[in-house]
């Protein structure tokens, strides 16, 4: 089959939402056989932020990098065995830098067709900061984006 999407990147930030644009995008490659990446950004931008803003000591802002490194495989892994459990190959990466810089550079690296992206939560603050993001990622990217909002996916996931 001829697929109109052959390399898809889903971004993934351990958010519910990403978790259900994840399942999107296992569904998406399993239905028309297409290359799947899982990125995972940990956002040093704000982490040197928090320190130039003495929130935070370097050594603080170390941890936390370490912390949201560990917190990035672990997400990851999570949706790798959720891709697994559907027969989907799915290559995981972990990056640094500025988040939608970084999701923009994943596709262009992996000649992606298609980013998926996860819709935002409840919460203002990191709504806000989220809705920045995406709208760069949708500004800039070169291939198509995909916002998902299927309300089904957990019963279209568990089906297929």
């Amino acid at each position: 089959m001829n697929s109109f999407f052959t390399n898809v990147l889903v971004a993934i930030n351990g958010s519910e939402s990403s978790i259900l644009a994840a399942k999107y995008a296992i569904v998406l490659a399993k239905s028309y056989d297409c290359k799947l990446s899982a990125v995972y950004v940990v956002d040093t931008s704000s982490i040197s932020q928090l320190a130039l803003n003495k929130i935070s000591t370097k050594e603080e802002g170390q941890e936390f990098e370490k912390s949201f490194q560990s917190d990035g495989e672990k997400y990851l892994n999570f949706v790798e065995d959720l891709a697994k459990a559907k027969g989907v190959q799915i290559e995981k990466e972990v990056r640094q830098g500025p988040v939608s810089s970084e999701i923009l550079a994943a596709a262009d690296d992996k000649k992606s067709d298609l980013i998926i992206l996860g819709r935002w939560g409840k919460d203002l603050s990191a709504r806000d900061n989220l809705f920045n993001t995406h709208r760069e990622i949708i500004t800039n990217a070169k291939c198509s984006v995909l916002y998902a909002k299927e309300p089904d996916i957990e019963q279209i996931y568990k089906m297929a």
